[in-house]
């Protein structure tokens, strides 16, 4: 599995360009950091891709997923898996519904409920199956929130900040445990970041104005 940009321009609805001619290719299993300062277009390439475009900005180019060109596919058509700052976990949901609520149209009725429960089991929070967001930690609902994404088979993962807002303790900890999920599910990753620390070891990194270097 591949993610492929090609040529990708960007520009804001008075012509000027937010970035120009971004070509970039992260393979299956890998993780691309991509690095600049605020306004460079960062989460604007993030929307691209996931579809989300803002209508303030219009692009030019190609985002061809696994050989399957995206420009024209709806959002939630597009197999593409976003991981934010915030959890945005759904508030009036337990913990095993919001993890159902991911699950391919395929899974069916109580099947649903049961690989909910077991993906709670993976990853150690089977306790909290019925105990709402409100009621768990930060770090487990950061936890649970990875979980959920990657419980929706996303063909492409996209990760804006998303340990920003966690303690320094255990942003480490769950870095590592991202990290770890991403390469088991064996898909493309772009993360957005401004802590040099939340780059994996000897993986790409684009700095501003996104040339490619090595961790």
């Amino acid at each position: 599995m591949s993610l492929c940009l090609k040529n990708l321009t960007v520009r804001k609805l008075d012509g000027s360009v937010l970035f120009d001619r971004l070509n970039m290719t992260i393979d299956s299993g890998e993780v691309v950091s991509l690095m600049g300062p605020s306004g460079c277009g960062k989460s604007t390439l993030l929307d691209v891709i996931a579809g989300h475009l803002s209508e303030e900005f219009t692009y030019q180019g190609e985002v061809v997923l696994n050989q399957r060109p995206l420009d024209s596919v709806a959002a939630h058509q597009r197999k593409v898996g976003i991981l934010f700052q915030d959890d945005l976990l759904f508030p009036h949901l337990n913990i095993w519904e919001n993890l159902a609520f991911a699950l391919p149209n395929t899974v069916k009725g109580e099947q649903r409920k049961q690989q909910a429960i077991e993906a709670l089991e993976q990853i150690s929070l089977s306790q909290l199956a019925h105990s709402y967001p409100e009621q768990i930690s930060g770090g487990q609902r950061a936890r649970v929130s990875l979980t959920r994404m990657l419980l929706a088979q996303p063909e492409v993962a996209l990760l804006d900040e998303p340990f920003s807002k966690l303690d320094k303790q255990l942003r480490s900890r769950f870095r590592d445990w991202v990290f770890e999920q991403l390469k088991a599910a064996n898909v493309p990753a772009l993360m957005v970041t401004h802590d040099e620390q939340d780059i994996p070891d000897n993986s790409r990194v684009l700095n501003w104005p996104w040339e490619t270097s090595h961790a």
